[in-house]
């Protein structure tokens, strides 16, 4: 077998604002977008070049494998048994395990072949009321923006898709799979959503809750609850608290400074459920005017005044 080469010493840790995005996600935010997809939208006999944008964006803190012993950061090597020797990456193909340990290559020119629009087409077949579609069905977001042809049919598109509060359900093939996916409205673009087919949602049935009785005080207690604590939604007032504290501990880590101190323990468990709810409503319910609560955003005091003031 071919010899590995190893470090004597063990590189210094990157900091989690120095390696919380892959290369890829840096050197994509360092530069103007670029595409990963360009086709059309097709509805009827409409048809609007696009190109597609990946929309989000991981901020997670990355880890890297590492021998326990000596610190050194672990290979992951792409390794034929054959020729007994790493291969590069221009060297490796896809391919189709036909019958046990026999493959057939699949190449990109292969998939031109395909018998299906979708591969350069997000080709539309109808349009829902958003409300309609759960959720769960949910995959990964990407944006759509037009060629420079096809500008004046995307707005068009797009606006009529906000008068009627409709989504365009489609197909779309993107990275070696035709997904189901949604297009609907967002700021000046369109967002695609990819989605999963109903067969890929694993049934509830076996992990479902039966027999179980709540009593008309505890469901409006929980009413209350919820109501105390209901305001708009603003994406920007959450923050990932996790990974903050995650990136003080590994600074602290490569300063050889005291870690960061345990949180304290909650207090006692509150085993009765009304009392829970009822301790919880309290906690939650509008102050009055003479009394000052730190602790509730100012912005949840207001919603909450708000929506009694309406009931009144």
């Amino acid at each position: 077998m071919a010899q590995r080469t190893t470090r004597k010493r063990a590189p210094t840790p990157a900091l989690p604002r120095d390696q919380g995005r892959e290369r890829s996600g840096r050197e994509e935010s360092a530069r103007a977008p670029r595409a990963i997809w360009s086709g059309t939208i097709s509805f009827g006999l409409v048809s609007i070049p696009v190109r597609l944008y990946t929309a989000t964006e991981s901020q997670d803190v990355h880890f890297h494998l590492l021998h326990k012993r000596d610190g050194v950061r672990l290979q992951n090597v792409r390794w034929c048994p054959k020729d007994e020797k790493a291969v590069p990456w221009d060297e490796v193909v896809r391919g189709f395990e036909y019958a046990k340990g026999n493959y057939v290559p699949i190449t990109d020119e292969d998939l031109e072949h395909l018998p299906v629009k979708t591969i350069h087409t997000v080709d539309i077949s109808d349009f829902v009321k958003l409300e309609e579609v759960d959720p769960i069905y949910y995959d990964k977001a990407y944006y759509l923006a037009p060629e420079e042809t096809g500008a004046k049919a995307f707005v068009l598109l797009r606006q009529a898709l906000e008068q009627t509060g409709r989504a365009a359900v489609a197909k779309v093939a993107i990275r070696d799979k035709e997904s189901l996916c949604l297009v609907r409205p967002y700021q000046d673009v369109l967002t695609l959503e990819t989605m999963l087919y109903a067969t890929e949602v694993r049934s509830t049935k076996d992990i479902a809750v039966d027999g179980v009785g709540v009593s008309p005080k505890e469901i409006q207690m929980a009413v209350s609850l919820i109501e105390n604590l209901s305001d708009s939604f603003d994406p920007q007032k959450y923050h990932d608290e996790y990974q903050a504290a995650l990136t003080k501990l590994i600074e602290a880590k490569v300063a050889g400074a005291p870690l960061p101190a345990r949180p304290s323990e909650k207090g006692e468990k509150i085993v009765d459920l009304m009392e829970a709810l009822r301790a919880s409503v309290e906690a939650t319910r509008k102050k009055s005017p003479g009394e000052a609560d730190e602790k509730a955003p100012a912005t949840r005091t207001r919603a909450i005044s708000s929506r009694r003031q309406k009931s009144a």
